[in-house]
């Protein structure tokens, strides 16, 4: 399971442990959701200015924001297991999407919060992938069940406030 990564800024230091603890998060959300398929991610960390330009041109919010998601799969969840089922044959990651997320903000945000980095950028990274694997909270019943789903990985991931 591929998980890619770009770094698109130089304000927080992203070494190959940030690298690989942005994959375990990833793996664990896809595991967590018994994801069987070999899927594909894209991670961009970027900074403040980045985000409010990305966050204008997709959602036309003139502001930074902490993390955005890019799926690249919509399946209604009868279609994701047809899906599945028919896909026995392919041998190749499906790309599942792409996360983007300011580090610039998640260091804000974990001091704000009176938490770690590592699990402000895990919460992000947990946020963006469920994005991708289709939940919302834009809507009143899937807002508490995707935040419960949060924190549910982050616990998984000894990662508790």
């Amino acid at each position: 399971m591929p998980v890619l990564i770009d770094n698109r800024q130089e304000k927080i230091k992203v070494d190959e442990a940030v690298e690989g603890f942005a994959a375990q998060v990833v793996e664990k959300v896809l595991a967590y959701e018994e994801c069987e398929d070999d899927f594909e991610v894209s991670i961009s960390f970027v900074d403040n200015e980045e985000m409010r330009r990305l966050n204008k041109e997709y959602r036309g919010i003139d502001k930074e924001t902490d993390v955005l998601s890019f799926p690249l799969v919509e399946f209604a969840e009868e279609e994701l297991e047809k899906e599945e089922e028919d896909a026995d044959y392919i041998e190749e990651e499906i790309a599942l999407g792409d996360i983007v997320i300011s580090m610039e903000k998640a260091l804000e945000q974990s001091k704000e919060h009176g938490h770690s980095f590592k699990r402000e950028l895990a919460f992000l990274l947990v946020h963006g992938m469920l994005h991708l694997l289709g939940y919302d909270h834009d809507e009143g019943a899937s807002e508490g069940e995707m935040f419960d789903k949060q924190e549910e990985i982050l616990k998984k991931l000894n990662l508790t406030r």
